[in-house]
């Protein structure tokens, strides 16, 4: 590999000599060579040579426009002439070492002027110096010169600084870019000033085609194609001018020296004022494929694709591997302009990489921004319809059609599903240079996270792995040694996947014993991974994969993997699939050294016997299923304490190191959300190779089921651990139903609406009052004492508060039951999962919400419905009910008309045509007609019911066991968007491989209208609390998932306290928020401690970068102090800390780059802590790391002090809540962020800070205590807070003997930690009970313990 054969290459010119007018001129850019490559007139002197060789992997220094700068030598001869200088600003840095060589051939050889040149990367004007000196370079320029400026907040800046400036310069040449920008083209009487206010051909350019398909950049090709049509009709001059922007344009994307000296001596010799007289020779462009096939052996470029395999076919450098009919064949995507400019040292590395172990390459490159089309025409077998090739990897970094500017998806989607082989996309460093990137825990720079890893993903791309660095001196690129190897070993297993047999290939299924809650193997979220695996395996088998010995049914199948259902890992009862000596570890784990500083020498205590290291599992033919080992902390409080970052154990690695290296597998199947691989310490994103998830996969291709509603924790599998990510269905959410005393309550309350006017009652009153205290609901409702004499109109409101809070206790919604990969769901869930999508308005489709239109038709509105029954006025709570069933009933009579004998909904759209066809009476009507909602608007329950149809469809259509068939077989997995199916359809049906949102995206304004309601209804709520005062700070946590179900409404909340809001660019995108003024907003700006989970840091960096300049510019308006919370604190913090207002304002943290959560939840699943200060400190330790918006790309800076002192002036402390899958006491994250008990004791005063949850998981949107919430939750799933809470527990499980045995007899293990978590609660002072109780816990404590360690196997 290092000795790379250093071969010449030339690009042919075409003959663009005979071809002078360019009215003549039929191929415009059209096609940068005549239709037949001309492989041998290299006789010409424009052609360019290109020498490709191997680049050292040196590091450089931190980048400087400096290295762009050429100052003409004033000692040669030519001191007398006038000097022309140009100033550039440029995406990417290809364009350095072609446009420093044109310029220093200009001064070595150019009689008529010298020239001075100066660059700029747009990313580096972040920079307050370096803008500054840009601004004061453009002062004596002559031309400005910018190509691909897409940032908005940088193309902004870069219009301010040459908006002054040009009037005096000469010439402003920019290609395409941001319209902001495009506005400042002035050539002559040529300019782009109109664009956007007329009709101008430039102007249809930005319209938003909804239809249009290709992407900007190539509107513009196209534009210049049909331009000299246009010129005819203009005056000379101006035809001129306009003529010679465009050849500029060919020039630009010509892109070699010659092409570049030419164009500068044009733009010279044209426009500058010193030059007029003096007539400047330059020869027309020299014009290359728009699109085709390149080699860097080939002796030119290809536009046929037959041609080009011909050549390859006859290479005599080719070994007996790369001649073989069964090397696998892997397409390449190439950016044109690096080849042009021959900037394409890193694009040889990976070809002659690939090459050099036995794969065939076919690399392909396009001049404008959209691949699609390039792909359909040189990877697809014309005749055929099949590929060429078996996988393609994109070297561009780009989404496949728009690059950075704006995507088109669908057309991308389009173009790889004919395609069907698998598609990754890999980086080259763009933002950073080599150096930069090896020391920074973040990885990739943020901006190029969001242009180059988020637009893929919406793709289906997969593995972002940087294979190219940059070389600070020159801007070009270099492969990354270690790098390429990775990805091209992992683009050779991929491609592997299409040519094996299926009998041939291996699996390693992997499961978990990862708690959220349960320390338990074989648990997934909503999922029952057994019956899972089970019905996988059956189907795998049924299609031809060897699955010998798979026992008869999942209950067989757990005994035999696991001998012990939901075996702790302390037991010894896991079956053992492989015993690895220590010697054999060390020899397949070549990073096995890195881990003994954290865990010493092997074979360590996890996973291990002594003296070898233990692979749990079981094999079945040639599919092996195996145990995640454990992340390694639990039970050691200390490790989890101090931990900054981490390693695996050793047991961890050598699982790995036994699926890759001794069961060979080709693939791994991680199975259900989520194991600990990819939580493992490295860079963010863009690992290198010494980050652990990188090393762990090693080069196995993963593909993972995840669930559908958890979009953001895939996200971090796929960038992490490589992932192809394939979702399935949350089980929908049921009502919660009423149990025991609620129930006897409900029917008191209905007994008083039918008596309320007899002599009964009060007396009835008197009992509803008594079961409501029994049934603890005093807690969360004000009620009289038993007996006291009430007027009538307050016993009614009572008696409806009571209601109400029942209500809400009913109608809390609830997973029902656990998912089974390949089950079609049953009318039940259907029903369920369809009442709660009816629940919303979707005032973008035009759809009302079944709720709003039965309250129309009796004359209310339904937000005044949810208002009157949260206030508890009963005659509100009463509709609200009558609402609710008869939406129910009306989507069970639609459901039930497509469901078979088994309850399961089958057939769904030859059903659906029926019932929604014309003339007969929608099952809906019939349904409605019995009630008092008769009278409903039937054109919006139609148009409601065919949207449901729709959803219906998609709910049954699932597609989980296809689309990993599809994975397995190398094929493409379609990509779709995760999050709640119930806001946002589109994901349905599952099987798709999940991205999350374009980070740019959010927030929405539907978001912004949610968040301003529920930071309203917060701030009321809390000035009711806090005697009439406004809160002076909110500490609240920012969750990467539910920003992504939300479409950002948390980060909307937070924008809405400080009193911002955000503006969208011209491409929908938001980098930019403006001030809301103190008249509009009515209140005083809400100071803010935002916390974000270390999932929400990886996925919106540029939201962090959003919020962070939002709270420094409020900082920094001028307001008075009471009513600007977040400058009156920023003064005193500055003051008190001497640091400047702007440091002082830093508000948003999370935890240090590349690690997660702040291990709370361990400690406490753990037991292992003795004081609350002790979790305290280990939430300030992890969690105080701050991002700043004017250092983007340095990662997170531990911030402390400022942390601290800002969480001291926090008054109330909130969490959103916002889906029905998941509640407060589910999954201990929400705990794990929860900063209450530290606000209290970082606070001045020492007042415990309220804290609120806002529930946004039905259309009435609420905001409670915590306390509240955890009560709710109680009432609904057992949770933890009052001392009843654990008394009912214990009654339920510990008291009811039946129960009791049940428990202990089935599941020991899980009960033992039953018991150990009620022992514990009472010893930590959070229960109190009868000692009796204990003495009853302890005895069965024992017996417990007993049975586990006495089972007789």
């Amino acid at each position: 590999m290092a000795s790379l054969v250093s071969s010449p290459f030339t690009l042919p010119s075409s003959k663009t000599d005979q071809l002078s007018s360019i009215s003549q001129r039929h191929l415009f850019l059209h096609s940068f060579l005549p239709k037949k490559a001309n492989c041998h007139g290299n006789s010409s002197r424009s052609s360019l040579r290109v020498k490709c060789a191997a680049i050292g992997n040196g590091l450089f220094t931190q980048t400087t426009p400096e290295v762009r700068r050429i100052v003409p030598d004033k000692n040669n001869n030519n001191q007398n002439l006038p000097t022309v200088k140009i100033v550039y600003v440029v995406l990417e840095a290809q364009y350095q070492s072609s446009l420093s060589a044109a310029v220093r051939a200009l001064n070595s050889t150019n009689k008529d002027a010298s020239f001075e040149v100066v660059g700029y990367l747009v990313e580096e004007l972040r920079d307050e110096a370096t803008y500054k000196t840009f601004c004061k370079d453009l002062e004596d320029a002559n031309v400005f010169i910018g190509s691909l400026i897409f940032v908005e907040e940088l193309a902004l800046k870069v219009k301010a600084a040459v908006e002054k400036e040009r009037e005096r310069l000469d010439a402003v040449l920019v290609f395409p870019s941001m319209p902001e920008v495009m506005r400042l083209n002035k050539l002559g009487s040529f300019s782009m000033s109109q664009l956007g206010q007329s009709k101008s051909p430039f102007f249809q350019l930005f319209k938003k085609k909804k239809t249009s398909s290709a992407g900007f950049a190539d509107s513009m090709l196209k534009l210049v194609r049909t331009l000299p049509k246009v010129l005819k009709y203009l005056p000379s001059d101006k035809a001129q001018d306009a003529r010679l922007y465009i050849l500029s344009l060919q020039f630009w994307l010509g892109g070699s020296p010659d092409n570049l000296q030419n164009f500068l001596k044009m733009i010279s010799g044209s426009y500058v004022p010193a030059l007029k007289g003096t007539k400047m020779e330059y020869s027309e462009p020299v014009l290359y494929l728009d699109t085709g096939i390149w080699h860097p052996l080939a002796p030119c470029m290809y536009d046929d694709v037959k041609e080009y395999l011909n050549w390859y076919g006859t290479r005599r450098d080719a070994d007996e591997k790369l001649r073989s009919p069964n090397a696998p064949v892997i397409g390449l995507i190439l950016q044109r302009s690096h080849i042009v400019t021959g900037d394409d040292g890193h694009y040889v590395a990976v070809i002659m990489e690939l090459e050099a172990r036995g794969a065939k390459v076919i690399p392909i490159f396009a001049g404008g921004l959209d691949f699609s089309g390039p792909v359909e025409r040189f990877l697809i077998d014309p005749i055929s319809k099949k590929p060429f090739v078996n996988l393609v990897v994109s070297l561009t970094g780009f989404a496949l059609v728009g690059g950075p500017a704006r995507q088109d998806h669908p057309r991308a989607v389009e173009a790889l599903s004919k395609l069907d082989v698998p598609y990754i996309v890999a980086l080259p460093l763009v933002f950073q240079t080599t150096e930069e990137w090896l020391n920074s825990t973040l990885g990739l720079h943020p901006i190029q996270v969001a242009l180059q890893v988020a637009l893929p993903e919406l793709d289906g791309g997969m593995e972002p792995i940087v294979f190219a660095g940059r070389d600070p001196k020159t801007g070009k690129s270099h492969a990354l040694h270690k790098r390429v190897e990775q990805l091209c070993t992992r683009a050779i297993k991929w491609a592997e996947l299409k040519r094996k047999s299926k009998e041939e290939k291996r699996l390693a299924i992997t499961v978990f014993s990862f708690p959220p809650d349960k320390g338990n193997v074989g648990t997934a979220a909503y999922l029952n991974v057994f019956a899972s695996i089970f019905s996988v395996l059956k189907d795998l088998k049924y299609d031809g994969y060897n699955v010998e010995g798979l026992p008869e049914t999942p209950e067989a199948l757990i005994e035999e993997v696991i001998h012990d259902k939901e075996a702790q890992f302390s037991s010894p009862n896991l079956n053992i699939a492989y015993k690895m000596s220590v010697r054999e570890y060390q020899k397949l784990t070549p990073y096995a050294t890195a881990l003994e500083e954290n865990w010493g020498k092997p074979p360590g205590n996890l996973n291990a016997d002594g003296e070898n290291l233990l692979v749990y599992g079981k094999q079945y033919g040639n599919v092996f299923i195996g145990v995640q080992p454990t992340f390694g902390y639990e039970g050691d409080p200390m490790r989890l304490l101090f931990s900054k970052s981490a390693s695996p154990h050793h047991g961890f690695a050598a699982y790995y190191s036994f699926v890759e290296k001794i069961f060979k597998a080709d693939a791994v199947l991680h199975f259900g959300t989520h194991g600990s691989l990819e939580f493992m310490p490295g860079k963010q994103v863009g690992m290198s190779d010494v980050c652990y998830p990188d090393s762990l996969i090693g080069n196995i291709p993963n593909v993972y089921y995840y669930a559908a509603n958890n979009p953001s924790e895939a996200t971090i599998a796929k960038r992490r651990s490589y992932a192809n990510t394939i979702s399935y269905l949350t089980p929908p959410a049921e009502n919660a139903g009423l149990y025991k005393g609620l129930k006897q309550l409900s029917e008191l309350i209905s007994s008083y609406q039918s008596l309320k006017d007899t002599g009964r009652g009060p007396q009835i009153v008197s009992s509803i009052i008594s079961t409501a205290k029994q049934c603890n609901l005093d807690k969360d409702v004000a009620l009289p004492d038993e007996g006291e004499e009430l007027p009538a109109k307050e016993r009614d409101l009572v008696v409806g508060k009571v209601y109400s809070k029942i209500m809400e206790i009913e109608s809390r919604l609830l997973p029902c039951g656990l998912h089974v990969i390949g089950e079609p769901p049953s009318a039940l869930e259907a029903v369920a999962t369809l009442v709660n999508i009816a629940a919303l308005d979707r005032p973008e489709d035009g759809i009302s919400s079944l709720p709003s239109i039965l309250a129309e038709t009796v004359g209310r509105n339904i937000e005044e419905v949810y208002r009157g029954s949260d206030k508890g006025i009963l005659k509100d709570v009463e509709l609200l009910r009558q609402i609710t069933e008869a939406s129910r009933g009306a989507i069970t009579s639609f459901v039930e008309k497509t469901t078979n004998k088994k309850g399961q909904v089958v057939d769904v759209s030859n059903k659906l045509t029926s019932i929604l066809g014309f003339g007969i009476n929608e099952p809906w009507i019939q349904y409605l007609s019995n009630t008092k909602f008769y009278r409903a608007d039937r054109e919006k329950l139609r148009t409601l019911f065919e949207f449901l149809g729709e959803c219906l469809k998609l709910v049954v259509a699932d597609n989980e066991l296809g689309s990993l068939k599809q994975a397995l077989e190398g094929k493409y997995v379609e990509p779709g968007p995760g999050g709640d199916p119930i806001r946002n359809p589109k994901v349905l049906p599952t099987g798709k491989n999940i991205h999350a949102l374009d980070p740019q995206a959010i927030p929405t304004t539907a978001a912004m209208q949610s968040a301003k309601i529920v930071v309203d209804r917060l701030i009321e709520r809390q000035k009711v609390d806090n005697g009439g005062k406004y809160p002076e700070t909110i500490a609240l946590v920012l969750w990467g998932t539910d920003n992504i179900k939300t479409y950002g409404e948390s980060l909307a909340q937070v924008l809405w306290m400080i009193g911002v809001r955000p503006v969208a660019d011209t491409f929908g995108r938001v980098n930019r928020v403006e001030s809301v003024s103190l008249e509009e907003l009515g209140r005083p700006r809400i100071d803010v401690v935002v916390n974000c989970s270390g999932v929400f840091r990886d996925l919106f960096i540029n939201q962090m970068n959003l919020l962070d300049r939002a709270v420094k510019m409020v900082a920094e308006l001028d307001e008075p102090a009471e009513q600007n919370f977040v400058r009156k604190h920023a003064l005193e913090q500055a003051q008190s800390l001497r640091i400047d207002v702007r440091e002082a304002a830093t508000r948003i943290f999370s935890n240090a780059s590349g690690s997660y959560s702040s291990n709370i939840n361990l400690a406490v699943e753990n037991s292992s802590w003795n004081d609350e200060k002790q979790l305290q400190d280990m939430y300030l330790s992890r969690k105080s790391f701050a991002f700043d918006c004017d250092a983007p790309g340095a990662g997170m800076m531990e911030k402390r002090k400022v942390f601290e002192m800002a969480l001291s002036t926090a008054d109330a402390t909130f969490q959103n809540l916002d889906s029905s899958e998941i509640s407060l006491t589910d999954v201990s994250h929400y705990f794990d962020s929860d900063p209450t008990n530290l606000v209290q004791n970082l606070r001045k005063d020492g007042k415990k800070p309220s804290a609120y949850i806002a529930d946004t998981t039905t259309a009435n949107a609420q905001v409670r205590t915590l306390a509240e919430t955890v009560r709710l939750d109680a009432r609904t799933k057992p949770g933890q807070v009052d001392n009843w809470v654990y008394e009912e527990a214990n009654t339920t499980f510990i008291q009811d003997e039946e129960m009791l045995k049940k428990l202990m007899n089935t599941n020991p293990n899980s009960f033992r930690k039953l018991v150990q978590t009620f022992l514990e609660a009472n010893g930590r002072g959070y229960w109190e009970t009868s000692e009796d109780n204990i003495e009853k816990l302890r005895q069965l404590y024992s017996e417990v313990e007993d049975k586990i360690e006495g089972i007789d196997r």
